[in-house]
């Protein structure tokens, strides 16, 4: 089991527990639980990189202590 942080850079820092084979759309729905808003409004970037919902966290080599930037549609 790992820790991510998902930053909006509006002030929220959310930090979730999640193993390497949840996809990154069981991250976004982790999300939006915690935030309160629909999980096909977030979109999870780094750098210029956008994260794809249906590829594994584990595919995308994200590791403990990850950061990932937030953003909404």
């Amino acid at each position: 089991m790992i820790e991510v942080q998902a930053n909006d850079r509006l002030g929220k820092k959310i930090r979730v527990k999640c193993l390497l084979e949840d996809t990154i759309g069981d991250l976004k729905k982790v999300l939006s639980l915690q935030i309160g808003t629909s999980y096909e409004k977030i979109v999870l970037k780094k750098g210029h990189r956008v994260y794809k919902d249906h590829i594994s966290l584990d595919d995308y080599e994200v590791h403990d202590g990850f950061n990932f930037e937030l953003y909404y549609v």
